[in-house]
């Protein structure tokens, strides 16, 4: 059955001006829009947000403007992880004061703790507030991976409800699934990977595909859900070169440029990031085309 937040969540894209500032006003546009258009819920300031390079108040803005957008549409989840603890509390209670509705949590990057600092340091964060948490195992971006052993632990905390799982080893989310005590949700972090693991138990994506082809995506995970294997897996392979095109270079290049070319534009990404190349934008635009989004 799909989460407690829906079967797809969309890690929103933060929009910026010509000049590399945060535009508030586009932002809810988008966030009303991606509401009505096959998203249940939205991350917002996550790694397709662009957190790394926004300032904990343009994140604190974006929590609050997207909160007042989705009123009456969906929910909200603040992306308030960091690779310190304190500052990770500090952005977590501001999100709450800022009314969402959850928190992701990815694991502390670039520190590399062992699992004993990765278990404090989500409990302290989790403790800080009565939010639902959602933990972000994804290594190939933090360079260390959250143990099944440690989510299991983790998961006896009332208020840590899953794991957003991008580490694409079907073995492991195999055996946490089958472990992980009732309620407690492993949601795809790789839009590839979704249909293999709704099939296998997993609760739905936080997706990026999803903002231009999330009523496909929505119909993929219900088609699952109720058995028909076939139906999903179809639209599955509909949404493959989709799939290749939004990571032929570091997210959120990509799906910026697709936004564009679909009459949803949000600005360029910012530095370090650098905006798609004419080869990249006629990948997306081929991808798009072949996929059926327009």
């Amino acid at each position: 059955m799909a989460g407690m937040f829906g079967a797809v969540v969309t890690a929103m894209v933060t929009p910026f001006k010509d000049d590399f500032s945060l535009d508030l006003e586009r932002a809810q546009e988008i966030a009303s829009w991606l509401l009505d258009n096959g998203s249940d819920a939205l991350v917002i300031a996550g790694t397709t947000g662009e957190g790394a390079t926004l300032s904990d108040q343009e994140k604190i803005d974006l929590f609050r403007a997207t909160v007042e957008a989705a009123k009456g549409k969906g929910k909200i989840i603040a992306g308030t992880g960091t690779y310190d603890t304190a500052h990770s509390v500090h952005l977590t209670e501001e999100a709450e004061r800022a009314g969402v509705d959850g928190v992701l949590v990815v694991a502390p990057y670039y520190n590399k703790p062992p699992q004993t600092g990765l278990y404090e340091h989500f409990k302290t964060v989790a403790a800080a507030t009565k939010l639902p948490m959602i933990l972000y195992n994804i290594p190939g971006r933090t360079a260390i991976q959250i143990s099944n052993e440690t989510i299991l632990k983790l998961a006896e905390i009332d208020n840590i409800v899953g794991v957003k799982d991008a580490t694409s080893d079907f073995t492991l989310a195999s055996e946490l699934i089958a472990a992980a005590p009732g309620g407690f949700e492993l949601i795809s972090g790789d839009d590839v990977n979704t249909f293999a693991l709704v099939c296998l138990g997993g609760t739905g994506v936080i997706s990026v595909t999803s903002h231009v082809a999330g009523t496909q995506m929505s119909e993929m995970v219900a088609l699952a859900e109720k058995g028909d294997i076939d139906g999903a897996r179809k639209i599955h392979n509909q949404l493959l070169p989709l799939y290749r095109a939004l990571f032929i270079t570091s997210s959120p290049i990509p799906i910026k440029a697709a936004m564009g070319l679909i009459g949803q534009p949000v600005g360029p990404p910012r530095l370090p990031l650098v905006p798609a190349t004419q080869d990249e934008i006629a990948a997306v635009k081929k991808a798009l085309e072949e996929s059926g989004v327009h």
